[in-house]
């Protein structure tokens, strides 16, 4: 019988490491890669449902808000088996059930994750022209042909399977909503009359008839309308040019004009947050995913802390919108220009209305929907990245319609507070709307951050 010798059995076993070090290092390549390709589909889906959004009629900014929260509940629920530590939102959440049991044990994660995005985007997103809709069926084939390379016909089976079958579960627990699902279909009710009394808010035409009065029933995920605390405007309604009441619209009144006249930095601020005009920018709650995704990139986040991320944010978003719409209706506070044009100029008009037929949003101004989603949102990403950070937010760049030339912050809580500030300027909104929205909106992200994920 031959034996090896020292020294070749010295040589045999070096190969051998370097083989299996090699075969590691090739895993660990592999496993980067696949995290990265979660990153970047995340990102892909997001960025087309931005596109969506913007041409989402009727939708904002509460509808499309309760829809960011279902599809990242989605996305969220769909990976979670490879998702180390996190939990199922079947336990927080009464009566929403999927049955893990229905997942095959050769599931691609990328594969059902792009199916359960078309298929919640899809359903969630109404009122789009065919050719932007159509885009969705598009990235889903696109995505379906390259992510099922390498993969048995099994695999590819079952990870479509395994998706759709999370999207419908989200779906189905959606429609159980009933005040949610009867308002997305009639947003502008001609049931509803506003009650009427000084300083109350109104409309002189049906372009302007109340946007969803009765969103204040809406489910919430973390914490509900009820729950939050709901503070009454610091202002009490006045006429007399001495009062505080008319400082604050008289406020309005100089900066929006000044900013008009000077072109100056405060409407580069204005219209570089509005996100008001359907068709042509996105909603203030998408403009939150359009921050998230830049933060993600520039952060190198993984993918589990992405999805989670994401879903604290749809969470936080959608509960924010129905704590301000049920504090706006119950509140009614005027706009400033309908103030401004009978006690302060008959000629006013609002930085808002050279991009829209009519001067404001069609809702009451207290509190300001787009505070209370800059700090809901800014909540989530400070528990996530921390406040001080070099961030350029580039949501809009290119664009000539309006000032969306990028801003830079050293802070996401500075960046938030110029986005609630961003509505005088506009002239949209008294300052009083914009510092109760933004306390609200931190109120709202910190429940949502108490939220355990994890347990």
């Amino acid at each position: 019988m031959k034996f090896f010798n020292s020294k070749t059995l010295l040589i045999t076993v070096l190969a051998v490491l370097v083989l299996q070090s090699c075969s590691n290092d090739d895993n660990i390549d592999d496993t980067v890669a696949d995290a990265t390709l979660t990153i970047d589909l995340i990102k892909d889906w997001n960025d087309l449902w931005l596109e969506v959004d913007r041409h989402a009629y009727g939708m904002r900014p509460t509808s499309t808000a309760r829809a960011l929260a279902y599809i990242h509940l989605a996305g969220y629920e769909t990976a979670l088996a490879d998702m180390d530590g996190y939990t199922s939102n079947q336990n927080r959440l009464e009566n929403f059930t999927v049955d893990a049991n229905q997942r095959a044990a050769n599931v691609d994660l990328n594969l059902a994750l792009s199916t359960t995005y078309a298929v919640t985007m899809d359903h969630f997103m109404l009122n789009v022209d065919a050719a932007t809709d159509a885009k969705i069926g598009q990235l889903k084939a696109t995505m379906e042909a390259d992510l099922s390379l390498g993969l048995s016909n099994s695999e590819i089976t079952n990870s479509i399977a395994w998706g759709t079958y999370v999207a419908n579960q989200v779906i189905a627990y959606s429609q159980t909503d009933i005040a949610a699902e009867q308002q997305i279909h009639d947003p502008q009710p001609i049931s509803y009359v506003p009650p009427v009394g000084p300083g109350y808010w109104t409309f002189s035409a049906d372009p302007e008839r109340a946007l969803f009065p009765y969103w204040g029933e809406v489910r919430t995920f973390v914490i509900s309308s009820d729950q939050t605390t709901s503070v009454a405007p610091n202002l009490t309604y006045s006429t007399d040019p001495t009062s505080d009441y008319y400082a604050e619209m008289n406020e309005v009144y100089l900066v929006n004009n000044e900013a008009k006249l000077e072109l100056n930095d405060d409407l580069w601020i204005a219209e570089f947050w509005s996100d008001d005009v359907e068709g042509m920018m996105m909603s203030p709650p998408g403009r939150m995913i359009s921050i998230a995704n830049q933060l993600v990139v520039q952060n190198d986040l993984s993918y589990e802390r992405t999805l989670a991320m994401f879903l604290r944010l749809g969470f936080s978003l959608n509960d924010a919108a129905v704590s301000a719409w049920a504090d706006k209706y119950e509140y009614m506070v005027m706009r400033p220009s309908v103030y401004i044009q009978e006690h302060i100029d008959p000629d006013f008009e609002t930085n808002l209305y050279r991009f829209i037929y009519w001067p404001n949003p069609s809702f009451p101004g207290y509190p300001s929907g787009h505070s209370t989603f800059a700090s809901a949102a800014a909540g989530i990403f400070i528990n996530e990245f921390g406040d001080t950070i070099n961030f350029t937010d580039r949501t809009h760049e290119g664009r000539t319609e309006f000032g969306g030339t990028p801003r830079e912050y050293n802070s996401l809580s500075s960046m938030a507070q110029e986005n609630a500030y961003s509505r005088i300027p506009l002239g949209v909104h008294m300052r009083m709307d914009c510092t109760e929205g933004y306390r609200l909106g931190y109120e709202i992200s910190d429940a949502v951050i108490d939220f355990d994920l994890n347990n």
